[in-house]
């Protein structure tokens, strides 16, 4: 007769210990979703959004998770396609604030500060979504099977994304190669008193 309540609060226990281990995970993540965030979408807020976004929906669906599988990776695949649905549906909306167009009639400050990052963000701005997506979750953290398994790609097409996007990124950093400098072409000189007329 005892066995099964023992049995009954060894088996609430250990719900426990995973709730509690869940929790843990995903506050530990919370940094690595925003970064990744902000590097799909460029914008802090929306990146804090779509992380809470992806931390109400992991909650949601914790009982979907299996414990011992990649926990970054499915967290960040929530994010991710949280991203491609807002995404299809800002597409169908145009936004107008009458407030913010005084923003576009001023010029920023001429500062300094920040101008590698900020190359950095509108180099990864310049690159095809996938590559960017790539090189930042492998940024995150993630390895390349990861990767591959957070974009629902294959190994071979993650790692060339990821290549072709740090090599694009380079060539952007580095700037416009200018062409080589020939020398002049030394000419023959004149003869005078040639016997042409």
């Amino acid at each position: 007769m005892t066995a099964a309540p023992d049995q009954k609060r060894q088996t609430q226990s250990a719900d426990l210990e995973a709730e509690a281990s869940f929790r843990a995970d995903l506050v530990a993540i919370i940094p690595s979703l925003r970064a990744f965030g902000r590097g799909l979408c460029g914008n802090r807020e929306l990146a804090d959004d779509l992380a809470q976004e992806t931390l109400t929906k992991a909650l949601a669906a914790q009982d979907s998770f299996k414990p011992g599988t990649n926990f970054r990776a499915w967290m960040f695949r929530i994010l991710r396609n949280h991203f491609y649905t807002l995404a299809v549906v800002a597409k169908r909306f145009v936004p107008y604030e009458p407030e913010d167009m005084a923003h576009l009639q001023t010029s920023p400050p001429e500062q300094g500060g920040g101008i590698v990052l900020q190359d950095l963000l509108r180099g990864l701005a310049t690159l095809p979504a996938e590559q960017r997506e790539a090189l930042l979750l492998m940024e995150s953290g993630l390895q390349w099977d990861e990767i591959a398994d957070v974009m629902g790609t294959p190994l071979g097409t993650v790692k060339s994304r990821i290549t072709r996007g740090r090599a694009a990124l380079r060539r952007y950093m580095d700037g416009p190669v200018d062409p080589p400098v020939l020398p002049p072409v030394a000419t023959p000189p004149k003869v005078e008193g040639s016997a042409r007329s």
